[in-house]
Order: structure tokens, then sequence, then C-alpha cells
């Protein structure tokens, strides 16, 4: 996992497997989940690259060459620099290594990152469940070390298929080698929810990190270990 930032403190100094409670399973969402918001560095590269507010959105959202290109490259059909000189050529900017551009105010979110160390630190498996934003020539995983610690990491333009169809979530359950009622996904896309509801895994839909956090632990532990001290 992510390392901690420095002078971050902890909410909890220990967490054992015996607290957790049924679940031995635990799916993160990458972009919006263990990262910062999309929408905020969206907006941030908007500003970076002099574009009106809400033309990257439009592109990737509503644009009918944007929203074709994004759905390949989500499941390996298109490959990265394709994206890139697509959505370039729908906002007249530069496409020489957009992906970069694009996500470069992405951060990971600290409170879940926590969660997530949290869990494995209980012997719970945690997996990174993602839409593929494309491996080459910019890996957005690798760059904010989202590989390391992860019992299984499930990218969708590896798997050929994308959130929110099931087989991706039965394909994340088969790489922890656990069952859905076993297991707590969390994604800040609503839409991606009810599928993994009906494998029986219990779901959170992401708005907000302290929150979701807290939700976590409520979910998977049945007390908090003593509080750290400073």
């Amino acid at each position: 996992m992510v390392p901690c930032h420095a002078g971050r403190r902890p909410l909890y100094a220990h967490v054992t497997r015996g607290d957790a409670l049924s679940y031995r399973g635990l799916i993160l969402d990458f972009g919006g989940v263990l990262t910062t918001r999309m929408r905020l560095n969206g907006e941030a590269f908007e500003r970076s690259e002099g574009l009106t507010p809400g033309a990257y959105f439009h592109a990737l959202e509503e644009h009918p060459d944007g929203v074709r290109v994004y759905a390949d490259l989500e499941v390996g059909r298109a490959t990265q620099e394709e994206w890139n000189h697509v959505i370039g050529g729908i906002l007249g900017i530069d496409p020489t290594d957009l992906m970069r551009r694009a996500l470069a105010n992405l951060r990971p979110e600290p409170a879940i990152v926590a969660a997530a160390e949290r869990a494995r630190s209980a012997g719970i498996k945690v997996a990174l469940l993602s839409n593929s934003f494309g491996l080459e020539p910019f890996n957005p995983y690798k760059q904010l070390g989202m590989y390391q610690d992860f019992d299984a990491v499930v990218l969708s333009e590896v798997e050929r298929v994308r959130k929110p169809s099931a087989a991706i979530y039965q394909r994340t359950l088969a790489a922890l080698d656990l069952t859905g009622p076993e297991c707590v996904f969390v994604d800040d896309h609503a839409k991606n929810l009810p599928p993994a509801e009906a494998l029986g895994i219990t779901t959170i839909h992401h708005t907000d990190a302290a929150v979701t956090a807290a939700r976590l632990d409520e979910l998977l532990f049945q007390s908090a270990t003593r509080t750290a001290t400073q």
C-alpha cells in the first residue's frame, strides 16, 4: 500500500484478525476512492491547460468520439496514445502524453489508504479494481504506488471487461479466492454497485473519504483497538 504520509496520526495503533467480523475481503476502486476526487483533478487540469470550465468533462462524457475512445481504452480496444490523440483533438490541445497531464493532480487519498492498511494488517485481503486509464506510456497505478501491498490488482484493460459488468466482479472474487458475501466493495459511481450486490458483496457508495473510512472500520471490525497516543 502507499506509504503513510509523514506526520499523519493513525486512527488505530494496531488491529488484530481476531477483531474482524465475517468479512475477509475488501475491494477498492482506484480513481476517486483510493485517490483524491476525479472531479477536482479534472477541474485542475482544465485550469492548467487554459480550457473552458467543463470542456474536459464534456469531451469524456458527452462528445461521441470521446465517449467511444474512453470506453475502448477501458477494455483494451484502444491504446492510451489513441485516447491522447482523440481527446487532445476534441479539446484542441497538444496530445503529447495527455493522460499524464490529465491525471497530474491526482493523489492517494490518505483516509482510504489508511483504512486499507488497517484491513490488511488484520489479515483481510485487499483488491484494487479499476476501469483502466491505460498502462502505457503513462501508468497511473505505478505513478501513485498502487501496485504494491494488494492481494489482487484487477484492471479492466487486462480483463477486457469493465465495471459494471458482473464478470469483472466475479474475476476479482476469484483472484481473492473469496465469495461475494465475504467481501466489501467501495466505488464512487453508484451504477457500479448493483452488479456487485447481486453477487452478495456488501457495497459502499463513496462520497466522502472520512465517512467511507469510518464505515469500513465499522463493517470490518467489531471494535477498534486502543487509540494511538501521540
